[in-house]
């Protein structure tokens, strides 16, 4: 049976094809060449995807994005496509599933609403309730630095305390949805946001993420 993930991983190497290397993402600074590379290093080079969350090896990473965003487009896609190698962590399914669930379907995202023409994708409710078992376990860590106190709910209720603090405002939404706003695509997250004008403000434009 195929899992989540490795659903999302087809549909981001489809639309990775359909839109060519010079296309924008929601990325900053990166086109759909530079999100694929990213993507490669992530799963093919520990040695250097360690960059993405320590500085220290920033510059590591920096330097192999580079020679893998050189190489041809095709290759990339062709990479994504495959999966990770036997010795990567990310090629035993329970860690993929884990791990790249969320990582695919948001960087499909990145690449689908950054097109002028995109629509918003319905999801199975299924999938919708694996990212919210995912974004319930992980809300902290995405709340963490919103400047306001923040809840996510969904429609049918469910709520998830992403941080604690006042003002509070409550971001009402698809799990989807909310795991695109608590990723730092608010402007393109179909959600409603209650509370004070100005904290609604500020939840809005705030760097939220990992």
């Amino acid at each position: 049976m195929s899992t989540h993930a490795k659903r999302e991983r087809l549909l981001l190497a489809d639309l990775l094809e359909a839109n060519g290397p010079e296309a924008p993402t929601l990325c900053e600074g990166w086109k759909t060449r530079d999100l694929a590379a990213h993507v490669v290093v992530r799963e093919r080079r520990q040695d250097a995807a360690g960059g993405i969350l320590i500085k220290p090896l920033a510059a590591r990473l920096e330097r192999v994005q580079g020679e893998f965003t050189a190489k041809p487009y095709e290759e990339l896609i062709q990479l994504i496509r495959t999966g990770p190698p036997r010795m990567s962590p990310f090629s035993v399914k329970q860690v993929d599933e884990a791990a790249n669930t969320v990582e695919f379907f948001v960087h499909a995202e990145d690449v689908r609403r950054a097109q002028s023409d995109w629509t918003r994708r319905e999801l199975d409710p299924v999938f919708e309730d694996a990212l919210w078992r995912r974004l319930e376990s992980g809300a902290r860590v995405y709340g963490r630095k919103s400047p306001v106190g923040l809840v996510l709910r969904r429609p049918n209720g469910q709520t998830a305390v992403a941080r604690k603090g006042t003002p509070v405002v409550t971001v009402t939404g698809e799990p989807s949805e909310l795991l695109l706003f608590t990723s730092g695509r608010q402007e393109v997250a179909d959600v409603q946001l209650e509370g004070e004008k100005d904290a609604v403000a500020q939840a809005y434009e705030a760097r939220l993420g990992i």
